[in-house]
Order: structure tokens, then C-alpha cells, then sequence
């Protein structure tokens, strides 16, 4: 298999995965799959990430309250919180830091994925009610906005990816 089709490969196969073992994830593995969050691309390369990576067994639990839709937490062995740095964005165009976090969080679960590790990415960001719970929790300063809290672990079974391909859904040269 070529660069190209290995790369496609994994973006095709990339799913979201809730059930996990409680095989650890190393040190070096989490190492890369922080390094493909700050490869993203950012507009005018301003890069207003920070990331928290939860290995701590209590806080992974904990991270299972944060909303309605976390509670594989419960069974992760690793997670990370994408953060926003209120600080690193353009004055008047606050917005377009969404999608430099988007792509990083994307990044996190390709990477997850090519490690062969499952993962799933629960939305925290706009949702004040999540936000604020992981500002308390972490006691973040106040330029530090919660973007979206990653559930990570080697998944418990085979899973097939969805197969989202529409072609409703592509318009070629015009509407």
C-alpha cells in the first residue's frame, strides 16, 4: 500500500469508539497523538491550543459527569481536553480559533486511529454548562476555554466504520 492510500485508508476507517480494555496506552503513543493535535493548521499559524492528557483513572471517571453523552469515561484509559487560549486569536475574527481546534481535535482522532487505539471526541464547546464544569474541575484560567474532551482507549471489539458517502450531498461546479 502506497503514502497516499495508507493515509486515505485510515481518514475512511476513522470511527467513533465508546468500549474500550483496560490495556494502557503508552507514554510515546500519547506523545504522537499530541504532536498530529499541534500539527493542525491555524489561521495565521496563531495556534490557540493547549491540551490536557487525563491518564488518571479517578479523573477519566470523573470526566464521565462532565455530560450526558461521556460516560464511556468510565472505561477509557486515556482522554484529552482540547483547550482554547482565548489570548491566540485574531481580534473581531474569534470564530475562525473553532476551526483550528476543529482540525486539531480531527488530527487527535486520525492519529488515535492510525495507532490503532479507538477514540471518540465528545462536544464540549459551545455548552456552557460542559465548559464550566471542566473550568471547575481543572480550575483553568480565565483566557482558557474548554473545546472538546476526547475519550481514547484500545477498542474491545472490531468495529466497521459508517459509511457516510452521499452523493446528494456533492455538487459539482454549481449548486
Amino acid at each position: 500500500m502506497n503514502k497516499t492510500d495508507i493515509i486515505l485508508d485510515n481518514i475512511y476507517n476513522r470511527k467513533s469508539v465508546r468500549q474500550y480494555t483496560d490495556k494502557k496506552i503508552t507514554k510515546e503513543d500519547l506523545d504522537k497523538i499530541i504532536k498530529a493535535g499541534i500539527s493542525a493548521p491555524s489561521g495565521l499559524n496563531l495556534q490557540p491550543w493547549h491540551f490536557i492528557v487525563i491518564q488518571d483513572k479517578q479523573t477519566l471517571i470523573d470526566m464521565a459527569s462532565i455530560h450526558e453523552y461521556s460516560g464511556m469515561f468510565k472505561d477509557a484509559t486515556a482522554g484529552i481536553i482540547v483547550l482554547y487560549d482565548t489570548e491566540k486569536t485574531y481580534q473581531g475574527l474569534e470564530e475562525l480559533a473553532i476551526q483550528d481546534l476543529s482540525a486539531a481535535t480531527e488530527n487527535i482522532l486520525l492519529a488515535a486511529e492510525a495507532l490503532g487505539l479507538g477514540a471518540v471526541w465528545t462536544a464540549i464547546h459551545p455548552v456552557e454548562k460542559r465548559m464550566n464544569k471542566l473550568i471547575k474541575y481543572f480550575n483553568l484560567p480565565e483566557t482558557i476555554i474548554p473545546f472538546s474532551l476526547i475519550a481514547l482507549g484500545y477498542p474491545l471489539k472490531k468495529q466497521e466504520p459508517l459509511d457516510k458517502m452521499d452523493t446528494n450531498k456533492i455538487h459539482w461546479d454549481r449548486w
